[in-house]
């Protein structure tokens, strides 16, 4: 065991493949996201994985520890309190070109997905995403299809969510976001005064 490696407690599962016999700066992944609960969760589940998790919970921490400390791997959530996770995103590629990284978001639409991917993402997952989807994106082969998901969101709720996206980008006014929809006015009030649909 390297001096600087914390003992696996007692139960762990073993490192994934990918991972066995690699330095502990080739096993190093940064989680970014404001929700602390989830982001905490999700750092134990990767250390049991064979991962050295750090975390941080906003853009400027993120960008902080990836240029500190550059790590193999990161997963990052795309919005965060003070900004955009696209902007961590590039301060990775900048600081460990070679880093494999992985977005994580609630509003999973094609366009954030093709931003994410050319800023530098090798994949894009919806949350809440479970440790072991995150393990696989990260650790997947050059040029490997990702499975699809297991449980993946239904049209209902991807289309509830893309709703809510352009609500919020448009500064939750009902007409504005209707006419951007090309939707009627009150059709669109019914949407948002239900809850959302069940994944």
């Amino acid at each position: 065991m390297n001096a600087n490696e914390r003992p696996r407690p007692i139960g762990a599962e073993a490192p994934a493949a990918p991972l066995r016999g690699l330095a502990e700066a080739d096993r190093t992944l940064l989680i970014v996201d404001d929700d602390a609960p989830l982001c905490q969760r999700l750092a134990r589940a990767m250390e049991r994985r064979g991962f050295v998790v750090a975390t941080a919970d906003g853009v400027a921490a993120g960008i902080a520890a990836a240029t500190a400390r550059p790590p193999a791997y990161a997963v990052v959530d795309l919005r965060l309190g003070d900004g955009s996770g696209l902007d961590i995103v590039s301060a990775l590629r900048d600081a460990r070109p070679g880093s494999r990284i992985v977005m994580l978001t609630g509003y999973g639409n094609i366009a954030t997905a093709v931003a994410a991917v050319k800023a530098g993402a090798i994949d894009y997952l919806p949350k809440p995403a479970d440790a072991d989807a995150v393990e696989r994106a990260l650790l997947a082969q050059e040029g490997e299809a990702p499975e699809p998901p297991a449980d993946p969101m239904s049209a209902d709720r991807v289309r509830w969510e893309h709703i809510q996206r352009i609500f919020e980008l448009c500064d939750r006014n009902v007409s504005e976001t209707a006419r951007r929809l090309k939707m009627h006015r009150r059709t669109l009030q019914r949407i948002l005064s239900k809850h959302a649909p069940r994944s």
